[in-house]
């Protein structure tokens, strides 16, 4: 009885245990890949990664987006690196908090050197944010950007403002008002620091165009932005990806459950199938 007892303690503590020595290996080959892609292009290499992954060993899944934790650290990240050191900001995110997207925006606005922005799969709304202060935005040939417009809670802020166009004053409730009010101002500020973020690639009469197309709720929130309609829009987009980039993503897994919904088996398939 005493060995199944030992048993089923050893099996519980290496259960426990086995979530953090794995979460350590992780950020160990992503620090290593860090390195390595820091070594090829003579630059600072910064992450800003959202995804689920697995805490504790419960394997709950936490949400993540942009916030104020996050800029405190990328600014911290730009302060110690020299003036004349590139930056290359790798960016995967649904988005997140206007005032840290902007913190951040603007401090790789300020950075003399070159800042390249990296997009593996998407970076949407506040993502794209930080995009636009990039000179060189490296996508992925399917990756895609996002409109930028502000969102009140649950509502888009371009919506909120149309009620004001659709109804009479009088048919108005009062905190529908004040969200038209806050929503416009909302509107007009976001436009502003795109329009700033622009001025770095194109003409001003340029920016004020593609500023409002970006900002002012021209599509759905999670409209997507594709390379070629990107490079429309007179952004300095790239496809050329280093493959260090996509090896990084590969250590930043979702959490998984029971059973995956997508399989595939993981190797290149050049000239067919391998054999």
């Amino acid at each position: 009885m005493d060995i199944f007892f030992q048993l089923f303690w050893l099996f519980f503590i290496l259960s426990v245990l086995s979530p953090y020595f794995q979460q350590q290996w992780l950020l160990g080959a992503r620090t290593r890949k860090i390195a390595e892609l820091e070594r090829r292009r003579k630059s600072r290499v910064i992450t800003l990664i959202h995804r689920q992954e697995a805490v504790s060993f419960l394997g709950i899944p936490i949400s993540r987006y942009i916030n104020i934790d996050d800029s405190e650290q990328v600014l911290r990240a730009i302060r110690l690196t020299d003036k004349n050191v590139p930056i290359d900001l790798i960016l995967h995110t649904p988005g997140g908090l206007v005032l840290a997207a902007e913190q951040i925006a603007e401090a790789l606005l300020r950075h003399p050197a070159k800042v390249t922005v990296f997009v593996p799969h998407y970076a949407m709304s506040g993502g794209t944010l930080i995009a636009l202060a990039a000179d060189e935005i490296v996508m992925d040939e399917n990756a895609v950007l996002g409109p930028v417009d502000p969102q009140l809670g649950q509502y888009p802020a371009a919506s909120i403002v149309k009620v004001l166009e659709k109804k009479p004053l009088s048919e108005i409730d009062d905190q529908t008002l004040i969200l038209a009010d806050v929503a416009e101002k909302a509107l007009r500020q976001v436009k502003t620091t795109v329009k700033n973020l622009l001025k770095k690639h194109m003409p001003e009469e340029k920016a004020e165009e593609v500023a409002t197309l970006l900002s002012q709720g021209t599509w759905t929130h999670d409209y997507p932005i594709d390379v070629e309609q990107a490079r429309s829009l007179g952004l300095p987009v790239s496809t050329e990806m280093p493959i260090e980039v996509y090896e990084l993503m590969e250590l930043y897994p979702q959490a998984q459950g029971q059973r995956p919904s997508v399989q595939y088996v993981p190797l290149p398939y050049r000239q067919g199938p391998p054999r």
